[in-house]
């Protein structure tokens, strides 16, 4: 209602530089609105106005601070004040202000109301969270048995492009259709245009919240509010990386020689016959280093401490294998280049002694661990002691009817594109399972056979003509 109102008001400049002026005082947001407590408004300008100036003085009041929107006006927006008019009154400016203010520090039960109230409002059968192959399979299967999927592909979600870990790969050859391999971000806009092609609603915006507690569950990003009979979770799980010189994708040399998954990249022609390290000391860095060993000349294993953590069967196998070698207490301290631009090796340093050697090498794999991206959730599933959601054997689904989990959010164990795409296939065919047995996919397909025959009723309109917009 407020963002309604706020669409017609004509001078949301003058509220700006009023604020700069007056610090947003409560005298100066009365002036703003041209009337004072008691004086009832003339016109459905004024009104908007007035709601507009109670709401943030009360911000103002909950977050301690009378020169909210002046910092808003000059660390937010950035814009000269004769553009104002055109980018205040939207609901997505509006929402978009509320979490500024809350960056700026200001927040309080007050300014999340007001925040919630200007959010765009959406609802659909299902809602998916993700932008990888588990997403974009689930999408697919969903919009051709016409469940109408909004799917959220995140805005650098997990510090990573919308496509997930496959945007940070190179050429990938394992997955089924690409005799000659594909490059990892045009793989992942692939998925996205076949999503399109048959009627996801995609949004590149981040989900921060849930609310798990009830159907229909409910969902934000910063701009929207959503409501969804069902959810697929296939946010993924980001692999842990170390902070060290030419570590990294600007500069260093990630994509280059540095990589967090063997069974991906360990078969690259730049491996191959040359030496290879692998960082790590559990189950997972034992496994990469014994499969590197088809592919690399040498490959050293890289701990930290004076004993590995890894099972000791897969302990065995490493420390049996006539091509690996072990570096106790030792940490990468840099990565440097070869003639090609490639990686050359790096300078390795014993915690104990202090001492820095070289060590020449043409592949570096990070075994350290994966964070799945689950954070968001704020414990309304059962995740286990790593993170990762749980979900019932042979099946997607979680602990909570009606919210399924694909992809490697779930898979600690294989997390390959290939098998994240078969999960996503198996969420959304359990999905319109579970809306059949429901009985609410045929209420809609009525309801909107309804709406576009005109014989649907006012509240029937209401309520399903968001999810067919």
């Amino acid at each position: 209602m407020l963002a309604h109102q706020l669409v017609q008001c004509q001078h949301p400049g003058r509220f700006c530089q009023r604020s700069l002026r007056c610090g947003a005082s409560h005298s100066a947001l009365q002036h703003f609105c041209g009337t004072g407590e008691q004086q009832q408004p003339s016109t459905p300008q004024a009104t908007g106005r007035i709601q507009l100036a109670k709401r943030l003085q009360r911000c103002a009041s909950a977050s301690e601070s009378s020169k909210i929107p002046s910092l808003w006006c000059r660390s937010f927006l950035n814009s000269p004040y004769s553009v104002l008019p055109a980018k205040f009154c939207t609901v997505n400016v509006l929402a978009s202000f509320g979490s500024a203010l809350q960056r700026l520090g200001h927040s309080g039960p007050v300014l999340r109301s007001f925040c919630t109230m200007t959010l765009e409002q959406l609802s659909s059968h299902v809602v998916i969270i993700g932008s990888g192959p588990a997403a974009h399979t689930a999408a697919v299967y969903c919009a051709r048995a016409e469940l109408q999927p909004i799917l959220f592909e995140g805005w650098l979600a997990n510090g990573i492009a919308a496509g997930g870990q496959l945007t940070t790969t190179t050429d990938v050859e394992n997955f089924p259709g690409f005799p000659d391999g594909i490059i990892g971000p045009e793989l992942c806009n692939r998925f996205r245009e076949q999503s399109a092609r048959f009627g996801t609603r995609i949004f590149t915006e981040t989900v921060n919240r849930v609310d798990l507690s009830k159907r229909p569950f409910k969902l934000w990003t910063d701009e929207k509010e959503v409501t969804a009979q069902t959810l697929i979770i296939a946010t993924g799980a980001v692999a842990k990386r170390l902070p060290f010189r030419g570590s990294d994708e600007q500069h260093g040399f990630w994509n280059k020689g540095i990589s967090a998954c063997a069974v991906c990249d360990g078969a690259a022609p730049i491996f191959r016959n040359k030496p290879i390290a692998v960082i790590g000391g559990g189950d997972s860095a034992m496994e990469e280093a014994v499969f590197l060993t088809k592919y690399g000349s040498k490959v050293y294993i890289i701990h930290r401490r004076h004993q590995f953590r890894a099972s000791k069967i897969m302990q065995q196998r490493a420390l049996q294998h006539a091509k690996i070698k072990v570096l106790w207490n030792s940490v990468v301290t840099d990565a440097y280049g070869n003639e090609r631009g490639l990686l050359g090796g790096v300078k390795i340093k014993n915690v104990e002694t202090q001492e820095v050697n070289d060590l020449p090498l043409s592949g570096l794999f990070f075994a350290i661990g994966h964070e799945p991206a689950t954070k968001f959730l704020d414990g309304q599933l059962k995740l286990d002691d790593a993170g990762y959601i749980i979900t019932a054997p042979d099946s997607t689904a979680t602990s909570v009817p009606g919210v399924y989990a694909a992809g490697d959010v779930q898979d600690s164990k294989w997390r390959q594109a290939i098998t994240a795409a078969g999960s996503g296939c198996m969420a959304a065919l359990e999905v319109e399972k579970f809306l059949e047995a429901q009985g609410e996919v045929e209420e809609a397909d009525g309801q909107a056979a309804a709406i576009e025959n005109g014989t649907a009723t006012p509240a029937e309109q209401a309520k399903l003509e968001p999810a067919l917009a």
